[in-house]
């Protein structure tokens, strides 16, 4: 028998398993035959966003248990531990602040530090939009190098390439992440030095990938412009908690702006690391920004949780990963310019919740965050869709797409497309109706059957639906809180810290043993036998 998942002693937890069972034979397609009125009954919108959650496995039943589940852990409580600056980073002993980064009200915790913060970027991103900052020949600044990694580059990426249709014309900006230096090497090779300004961002200034990006573009820079050290610091900027290491790798000390302890990496672009999306945009858009993530922050604080967009993400995802077993959730943009939403989405939701030890230190006996991917739009159909359709894995999926009435018939035909792929999910096709067809055809009956066989789609695929306006900044700014609510709702019901990672360190640390005997003469045993062989092999090769 399968154990039920129960992170409390209350007893909605068995109640949501009974009436997980008693679902077992109602399919999505009856749902809607039985109520005609689903799709008013469940969806539900805020800060500018829609959500139809009509698509799921569910009922009136299912979302009052699920929200019965979410006052029994005392959420309302954590979320507002959340937006007061209480210690729910429990591992680390510190807050999780990111939403005070975008309050305007001035009385989130850290306001005077945020708001110096602000004014110090609006500064800098005035100067290079009006040609006042030069570069070391008196040129103007054209390209931005942002250079970092995790939510340091993931955040800043999306949401550039996301509004780039608000981007400043004579700006440029170009991301660096990957150690290998094919990143950045192809684009230095497609920018010139004395207009270029590169923004260094890492909370420690010590992260390998980084900083080695970072030493690159510093050697190319120099080899390109022969003057004096000083006169490099026009071409740095540095987003770091550290700013002493920032300034002995030779960045002066007013080019440095701060991070702070209780804003996570992949809830930072909020903070000076997106003073690139700031560059790029401007500073009113990065605060229209700024702006819809508030929005959706007071919808999340101040809604019933039976109209609350995360809360109901979130508890839908709990439905289906830990009483229908499902293990990954595929998110879908019908919009071209959120193409790195997914990848975006993979830290944010999978760097917090990939935890198996709850805040009670203890081992946890069930399942927590699945496996987060997807793709943009028609091009997923052409790809993977065809295992949603007929494959045998469960998963849901969140469908994202735009009203924009100023776009063209483009836009209509991807438009058909996402809303048919929802409804083709839901319903699939029945063997009996495809053999029909095809013997009203002509085809003999056995041969019918035999294409039947492979042509029938079961249906009964759950999907979310998100809908908004237009991609502005201020409902792209609500979306992203929109998702980092739903990750943190899910951590206080499977009781676990979203806002720590130290399972990426590990992987790390034993890189740089690897390196030590990739580049040395070391020979001794420390490794298993086929990370030794690989070594021998590269250290053959490169002889």
């Amino acid at each position: 028998m399968k154990k039920i998942f129960k992170p409390t002693d209350s007893p909605v937890w068995e109640e949501l398993a009974a009436h997980r069972q008693s679902l077992e034979n109602i399919s999505l397609k009856q749902l809607f035959s039985i109520n005609s009125n689903r799709f008013n009954e469940l969806h539900t919108s805020g800060a500018g966003l829609i959500l139809d959650y009509s698509k799921n496995l569910i009922t009136q039943e299912t979302v009052g248990l699920l929200v019965k589940a979410a006052k029994s852990v005392q959420l309302q409580d954590k979320i507002d531990a959340l937006f007061n600056g209480d210690y729910v980073n429990s591992t680390e002993t510190r807050p999780a602040l990111h939403t005070a980064l975008r309050d305007s009200s001035g009385s989130a915790p850290y306001h005077a530090e945020i708001s110096n913060v602000m004014e110090k970027m609006t500064d800098i991103v005035q100067q290079v939009h009006a040609g006042h900052w030069k570069g070391a020949t008196d040129k103007n600044i054209t390209d931005i190098v942002n250079i970092g990694i995790g939510g340091s580059h993931l955040g800043p990426m999306m949401v550039t390439n996301a509004l780039q249709s608000y981007s400043v014309s004579n700006i440029t900006c170009h991301f660096v992440s990957n150690l290998d230096s094919v990143d950045i090497y192809s684009v230095l090779n497609n920018i010139e030095a004395d207009s270029t300004l590169f923004i260094i961002c890492s909370k420690s200034f010590t992260t390998l990938e980084t900083l080695q990006n970072a030493q690159t573009a510093r050697a190319w820079l120099k080899s390109k412009l022969p003057i004096e050290a000083k006169d490099y610091g026009r071409h740095f900027l540095a987003i770091t908690a550290h700013t002493e290491k920032a300034t002995e790798f030779g960045i002066p000390e007013e080019n440095v702006l701060p991070m702070w302890d209780w804003v996570g990496g992949r809830y930072s672009l909020w903070s000076a690391i997106g003073i690139s999306i700031a560059l790029s945009i401007g500073m009113d858009n990065f605060n229209e920004l700024r702006k819809g993530a508030e929005q959706l922050d007071q919808h999340f604080r101040r809604t019933s949780f039976e109209k609350n967009l995360p809360v109901l993400s979130a508890l839908l995802e709990i439905w289906y990963v830990n009483y229908w077993e499902c293990q990954s959730h595929a998110v879908l943009p019908y919009v071209h310019n959120l193409r790195f939403l997914p990848e975006f989405l993979q830290q944010l939701e999978m760097e917090s919740n990939g935890k198996s030890v709850n805040v009670d230190n203890n081992s946890v006996c069930y399942q927590t965050a699945p496996v987060i991917w997807g793709t943009v739009g028609t091009n997923g159909q052409h790809s993977f869709h065809q295992l949603l359709h007929q494959g045998t894995q469960f998963i849901p999926i969140d469908f994202i797409f735009e009203l924009n009435p100023e776009l063209d018939d483009h836009h209509n035909h991807l438009v058909a497309n996402c809303l048919a792929q929802s409804n083709a999910l839901m319903n699939g096709i029945s063997y009996d109706e495809i053999k029909q067809e095809l013997i009203n055809t002509g085809i003999a009956e056995v041969d019918a059957h035999e294409k039947a066989m492979h042509r029938h789609m079961s249906g009964n695929r759950p999907s979310n639906t998100i809908v908004f306006d237009r991609l502005s900044p201020q409902k792209l700014g609500a979306l992203i809180a929109h998702y980092e609510h739903k990750v943190f709702v899910q951590s206080v019901i499977w009781n676990i810290n979203a806002f720590d990672q130290f399972g990426v360190e590990l992987g790390k640390m034993i890189s740089l043993q690897v390196y030590e005997t990739l580049t040395g003469d070391k020979t001794e045993t420390k490794f298993d036998s086929s990370t030794e062989g690989l070594i021998s092999l590269y250290k053959s090769a490169i002889k």
